[in-house]
């Protein structure tokens, strides 16, 4: 199809931004028609978020042009890409529940001192009907459905005289019916010529809606390309950065799919949580390394939560050598001998402001009740016995944890699970942000705990790691485990057509 100039809303041209240490966008180029659903893709890192931010006045770009309708624009706030046309709805939703549909379509609009109730919920019911939108004007937004709420959002947005709309994971809390509301809407503004920028982590949904997508990856943009002419295992290359013939031969065990591996140590059949993830069954074999592999939002982290009872468990049974348990708490995980490192450690992991040495002995000290606290020189005996097993830099076990690197903060940590003695130990991106030494070392000491006895799941986005490390993976997609792969069946290539959905790949 051929492109006139006058079709193109935004362009964004060798945009640049850079944060201490990080060069968050490198020349980036993004171009946006009108009546165009555009994917922005990339794996976390890649710099979707930031380009976001400077298009919508979050952050000033550092360098770069951006052009409203052939105009350049300079963008310095929220408010100013709002009145210029650029509007964003989040995944959590930015109105307020405790007014109707009408107030939060026309709040902080208005110039007078008095509100027109009439009119203004007049013109509501216009706007809702005219782009297919089931609510009322008097209704109290908190009794709509997310999807709807969202759609409230975007209604807000349309009114605003909105060229650019940004939909930043928006499907991410909705089941499938409000999904397809959502997407219903979507075609609606496309009709109108309203330029939709769409970023998700679900595959399925960007070739059902979109017709591009712009792939970045580690800040810098990797391609433009048409949706139909891109099938989702390339895709899913461009984003990891792994061509499908750039295979080497890492650290496997020979197993088959289906051969037993010793006994094992957890066994979950049709487990589910409040999280969204899809019933799923899973045996975890003592001295093996299991795994999770999937695009970033797959639900990898949320499977794990739910054996550790972090979220909420919604279904399933779930036995522990051999006897069946119930694991509604993470309390409950830690007394069958399961430990959980977090994806987050900034947020479920390190307490910053405590030292190091109160950081490793938190899980066991929990096991074993505040209320019998360790002595002085218990503790002090438990952190120096860790420093030195994993190579802590830290001036002193007293030194607050959050004045160390990341590196040594995920070290701290593992410490602190492998102190409590754990027989099954859940690693969720244990070597995301470190360096390249201390993500070897994390790599050798996880294969040495599984050959000692410990039943280990690893998680990670670097597909070499999960190469590397797991003699068996489930293979995750949209929150549902799509294949199951073991042994010598763990390649580059299987995982990425396992999530891709290529027939022919080990399905579950």
């Amino acid at each position: 199809m051929l492109i006139m100039e006058n079709d193109i809303i935004l362009s964004m041209r060798n945009i640049n931004k850079e944060f201490p240490g990080v060069k968050a966008l490198v020349n980036v180029d993004f171009t946006l028609r009108k009546g165009e659903i555009r994917a922005l893709m990339g794996e976390n890192g890649a710099g979707k978020s930031t380009l976001i931010k400077v298009l919508t006045g979050v952050y000033h770009k550092d360098s770069g042009q951006i052009n409203i309708d052939n105009k350049p624009i300079t963008i310095k706030s929220p408010q100013e890409a709002q009145n210029m046309g650029i509007s964003t709805v989040y995944q959590e939703i930015t109105l307020c529940p405790n007014l109707t549909v009408a107030e939060n379509m026309f709040i902080a609009r208005g110039r007078y001192s008095f509100v027109n109730w009439r009119v203004m919920e007049k013109r509501a019911k216009e706007l809702l009907d005219n782009l297919g939108i089931p609510a009322r004007p008097e209704q109290q937004l908190s009794s709509c459905s997310l999807a709807v709420q969202q759609m409230v959002a975007i209604a807000r947005a349309v009114d605003m005289e909105c060229k650019v709309l940004i939909l930043d994971e928006p499907t991410s809390s909705l089941d499938e019916h409000e999904v397809a509301k959502l997407f219903s809407l979507m075609h609606n503004l496309k009709e109108r010529g309203v330029g939709i920028v769409f970023v998700t982590h679900f595959l399925e949904q960007v070739y059902k809606v979109c017709d591009t997508i712009t792939v970045l990856r580690n800040g810098e943009l990797i391609g433009d390309y048409t949706t139909k002419d891109l099938p989702p295992v390339e895709l899913i290359a461009k984003m990891m950065g792994k061509a499908l013939s750039d295979l080497s031969e890492l650290h496997k065990k020979d197993l088959s799919s289906d051969e037993e591996s010793g006994s094992p140590f957890y066994i979950a059949s049709g487990l589910s949580s409040t999280a969204g993830v899809k019933p799923y069954d899973i045996k975890v074999y003592k001295g093996e390394v299991s795994g999770f592999a999937g695009l970033l939002g797959s639900g990898r982290s949320e499977s794990v939560r739910a054996i550790f009872g972090a979220d909420r468990v919604t279904g399933g049974k779930v036995s522990i050598d051999g006897k069946s348990v119930k694991i509604a708490k993470p309390i409950d995980a830690m007394k069958q001998g399961i430990g959980y490192l977090s994806e987050d450690r900034k947020v479920d992991g390190i307490v910053a402001d405590l030292s190091v040495r109160d950081n490793i002995i938190l899980a066991l000290q929990v096991l074993k009740g505040f209320f019998r606290p360790f002595s002085a020189s218990e503790a002090e005996a438990f952190a120096d016995k860790y420093i030195k097993l994993l190579g802590i830099k830290t001036a002193s076990a007293n030194t607050p944890v959050g004045s160390l690197s990341g590196g040594n903060q995920q070290k701290v940590i593992l410490a602190r699970w492998l102190l409590t003695h754990p027989e099954y130990l859940i690693l969720d991106e244990p070597t995301r942000g470190i360096d390249v030494g201390t993500k070897v070392d994390i790599q050798k000491l996880v294969l040495k705990l599984a050959e000692e006895g410990m039943s280990i799941t690893f998680i990670s986005s670097e597909i070499e790691e999960i190469v590397r490390t797991c003699s068996r993976l489930l293979v995750m997609r949209d929150r549902n485990v799509v294949g199951k792969l073991a042994g010598k069946e763990i390649t580059q290539d299987n995982i990425m057509r396992t999530i891709a959905g290529d027939e022919g790949v080990y399905n579950a």
